[in-house]
C-alpha cells in the first residue's frame, strides 16, 4: 500500500475490507465489501436502469455489474446476481470484471489524502469495527439501498456507509463518494478559468495563475468534500437507514442483530 496505488494480492484480503476495481480505461472504479469466501456485497445500477442525473457519466455506466448470461451463469454466484441492479452478492472474478484489485483506506492523514491525485481511493474517517461493516453489508443485501444516483448514491457511497454508517444529511450536496466529488471539483476548476484569466494583466500571467489557483481549488475542494471532515454527515444505524433519507425502499423483518 502507499501512496502511488492501492492495488492488494487476493490472499492479503480480509472480510469486511472495502475494495475497488477500476472501469472503463481508469475513468470511474467500482466499490464493494469483501464479506470472505471470495464473495463481494455490492451496489450496482443495473442495465438500462435511470439514475435521473443525465451526466455523461451515466451514459458511461451501463452497469457497474459485468454482463450475466443467463444461459450459463457463474457457477459461483450466478445465482445470487441481480439483472436489474441494486445490492448483490458477486464472486471476487465477477466484481473485478478481468481488473486489478485495489483496497478503500480509512483514516489516512491528510497529507495522504491530498497526495492521491484522484478521489475514490482513500478517506480520512475510520473505519468500525469488520463484524458491523459486515453486518451493514449483510442487512442492505436483504433490504436495499434505494436508487442508484451515480453522483448521490452510488457504488462507493454504499461501500463508505457499510464502514462508517456515515449518511449525507443535506439532499443539496454530493453524496459521499470521493470520486464523484473529484468530478465536482474538476468541473468547477474548468468553469473558473475564464474568470482567472480576465483577472490578470497577460495571457502568460493567466496561465500561470489559472494553473496555481486550479490546482490549489481542486484539492481544496476534495479536502473539504471527505466525510472524515464534512459536518454535513450523521452516523445511523442501518436498521434505521432503508425508508428515510430517499432510500424508499421498507425495511424487512430480519432476526440479525441490531446496532446500537
Amino acid at each position: 500500500m502507499g501512496v502511488l496505488s492501492n492495488m492488494i494480492a487476493r490472499e492479503e484480503l480480509k472480510p469486511g475490507d472495502h475494495i475497488y476495481s477500476w472501469r472503463l480505461a481508469y475513468i470511474y472504479a467500482h466499490h464493494g465489501i469483501y464479506t470472505g469466501d471470495g464473495m463481494v456485497i455490492h451496489f450496482t445500477r443495473g442495465a438500462g436502469q435511470e439514475t435521473g442525473t443525465g451526466t455523461l457519466l451515466d451514459r458511461l455506466l451501463v452497469s457497474s455489474s459485468p454482463p450475466q448470461n443467463i444461459d450459463n451463469p457463474c457457477p459461483k454466484c450466478g445465482e445470487q446476481t441481480r439483472l436489474d441492479g441494486g445490492v448483490m452478492a458477486s464472486c471476487l472474478d465477477c466484481f473485478l470484471f478481468g481488473g486489478k484489485l485495489y483496497r478503500f483506506e480509512y483514516g489516512v492523514s491528510s497529507v495522504f489524502f491530498l497526495a492521491k491525485a484522484r478521489g475514490g481511493t482513500c478517506t480520512l474517517a475510520s473505519s468500525d469495527p469488520p463484524e458491523d461493516v459486515l453486518h451493514r453489508a449483510m442487512f442492505l443485501l436483504e433490504n436495499g439501498f434505494g436508487v442508484y444516483n451515480s453522483f448521490k448514491n452510488n457504488c462507493e457511497d454504499f461501500a463508505i456507509y457499510c464502514k462508517t454508517s456515515l449518511l449525507l444529511v443535506s439532499s443539496s450536496s454530493v453524496g459521499r463518494s470521493g470520486q464523484a466529488a473529484s468530478y465536482v471539483a474538476s468541473a468547477e476548476t474548468v468553469v473558473s478559468m475564464p474568470l482567472l484569466s480576465l483577472t490578470t494583466c497577460s495571457s502568460g500571467l493567466a496561465m500561470v495563475g489559472y494553473g496555481i489557483v486550479s490546482v490549489g481549488r481542486y484539492y481544496v475542494s476534495r479536502l473539504r468534500s471527505d466525510i472524515g471532515v464534512r459536518r454535513d454527515v450523521s452516523k445511523v444505524p442501518v436498521e434505521k437507514l432503508v425508508g428515510q433519507l430517499g432510500l424508499d425502499e421498507p425495511a424487512k423483518t430480519t432476526g440479525m442483530k441490531k446496532e446500537d
